[in-house]
């Protein structure tokens, strides 16, 4: 990794640290130890307080939930865009249709009119009543050409009222599709708001002092986390360089630092976790699945051990989270709600893979 790219994390870092103890990751990790200082300095006058350990185990179940719920809704979303995208296509293919039809049965009535005109004799009566036989013959000739014109248009507008009915199937089907993508989103939002409440109920009942408390034991089960991740000496293992794009990627990335979670949202002003690397991504000329199990589902995957800035790092064994690797061990994410953007260590949480938008 370069100079400048050292000097873009060591920024950033040093952002992240003046900012807030909350910014860090609340997501689960490895359980901490007690801390022997905070239990002997509680006031044996006051009302013990709750298990900060087992609410912080709570909080990670709840917004783990609330992040399946946004993979869910984000990919009902994503649906909706492209069924109503299709739905748009075949509208104008049935408008040009119909535009197209009216023109031949313009032709097939002019046609129909000119036949009619010049058909009320018989073949051997017109030849005896013309003074020049070629002309005769010529005039023939043309008239097997209009009746194979004419079975032509009539198979041309057959074909193009079929053609019309099938797109109006097409349509409706589509539109049954978008219905169902709406309940599916509304229930996901439902999941997502239910969630969160109980999740933002349950920090609200703490007292000022456990809430700084029960942030200090999330940054230190992540430190905890990374701590044994960089222990088992991978990051030595770890020198990709970044692509052109890549780097274009993780510039997005990080100048999102310090902006809030906000489920569903892709940006400018808020994120959720895969909004952020789509993001990062569809600027640096790339565009990947908007959601993160998708991501995961979809991307070319890499070893751990060939990582490079600008990879997507997938969390969970359900592939609910995922973080844009900087580079010396680090990753940006957007964590949950109540945080904001933020650089943090790569494996403070359970990794289940990587994958590379821009693999070959």
């Amino acid at each position: 990794m370069g100079t400048g790219k050292r000097g873009l994390i060591a920024t950033a870092v040093a952002v992240v640290c003046a900012v807030t103890v909350l910014a860090a990751p609340g997501t689960a990790f490895a359980a901490p130890r007690p801390d022997p200082e905070s239990t002997s300095s509680a006031s044996p006058a006051r009302t013990p307080g709750p298990d900060l350990e087992a609410v912080r185990e709570k909080l990670d179940k709840l917004y783990r939930a609330a992040a399946l719920a946004t993979d869910e809704y984000n990919a009902a979303e994503e649906k909706a865009d492209r069924q109503s995208a299709e739905i748009v296509r075949l509208a104008k293919k049935i408008v040009k249709g119909k535009e197209r039809l009216e023109q031949l049965k313009k032709r097939a009535g002019a046609a129909a009119a000119a036949q009619y005109r010049g058909g009320g004799l018989p073949p051997e009566a017109r030849l005896m009543l013309s003074d020049d036989p070629q002309e005769f013959l010529d005039g023939t000739g043309r008239v097997r050409q209009g009746h194979h014109a004419t079975k032509g248009l009539i198979g041309e507008l057959t074909r193009t009222q079929e053609d019309l009915e099938q797109y109006a199937k097409d349509a409706s089907a589509q539109l049954k599709k978008l219905e169902a993508g709406r309940k599916a989103k509304a229930a996901a939002q439902k999941k997502i708001e239910k969630q969160i409440a109980q999740a933002e109920k349950l920090e609200s009942e703490l007292r000022e002092e456990e809430q700084e408390r029960l942030a200090e034991l999330e940054q230190k089960a992540a430190d905890e986390a990374q701590t044994a991740w960089l222990d088992s000496g991978i990051l030595a293992e770890i020198d990709g360089k970044a692509s052109a794009q890549g780097k274009k990627a993780v510039q997005y990335a990080a100048a999102q630092i310090g902006k809030p979670y906000q489920w569903g949202a892709e940006g400018p002003k808020s994120y959720d976790c895969s909004g952020l690397t789509s993001q990062a991504w569809i600027t640096a000329g790339r565009g990947i699945p908007r959601t993160s199990q998708e991501q995961w589902k979809q991307l070319p995957r890499v070893d751990v051990r060939q990582m490079r800035p600008g990879d997507l790092i997938i969390y969970f064994d359900d592939a609910s989270h995922v973080g844009m690797y900087v580079g010396d061990g680090m990753m940006v994410h957007a964590p949950r709600p109540g945080r904001t953007i933020t650089i943090a260590g790569a494996g403070s949480m359970p990794i289940l893979g990587v994958v590379r938008p821009d693999a070959g």
